[in-house]
């Protein structure tokens, strides 16, 4: 076995402070389909490859999942130093191991990040596309757009969050180059 192959990880005291309702998303999306969960426990051991990853999850959403921990700020990457020869890979981790919310919000608006994290309604992408088209209009104002759709702030701020190709930036929303 390589000697930095499996290289053991903790972090301990390392919490993950939410101080916005919209950072659960990417959470709650983690811990609702067992590979994420898979993979995030995985990383919460040690730095591991994404072909690593591949050998313990067998699984086709494997680079999802990383896309869903890096933008929830999840995980941490580098490159790992390779054998003689041999490319640089990326490696990854999970960067905490505890949680603590700081967060004070109305029903409505948890109804609306639960409901976004959570499901796989064919709904969600159809506003994701209304919305998408309007970014690509010149259209990035959360509060403009939520008028017009007709839906809350937090609704569409926790699109950008569940949406890999999707942020928020200040009081709008951009479109990510993420090699699609």
């Amino acid at each position: 076995m390589e000697p930095y192959k499996y290289r053991v990880f903790a972090v301990p005291g390392h919490i993950r402070i939410v101080n916005d309702p919209v950072e659960l998303v990417p959470l709650l999306m983690t811990f609702n389909d067992p590979s994420f969960k898979k993979v995030y426990e995985l990383l919460n051991k040690s730095w591991m490859t994404e072909d690593e990853i591949r050998a313990h999850v067998n699984n086709d959403s494997i680079p999802l999942c990383l896309q869903i921990l890096k933008k929830g700020n999840l995980m941490e990457e580098q490159w790992r130093m390779p054998k003689p020869g041999a490319n640089p890979e990326k490696e990854f981790r999970a960067t905490y191991n505890k949680f603590r919310a700081n967060f004070q919000c109305n029903l409505s608006d948890l109804s609306d990040i639960l409901y976004i994290s959570l499901s796989n309604d064919e709904n969600l992408r159809e506003i994701v596309e209304k919305i998408e088209g309007e970014l690509l209009k010149g259209n990035s104002s959360i509060n403009d757009l939520s008028r017009k759709f007709s839906i809350s702030p937090i609704f569409i701020k926790g699109l950008a969050k569940r949406i890999t190709h999707m942020d928020v930036k200040g009081q709008g929303l951009v479109l990510l180059d993420t090699g699609r």
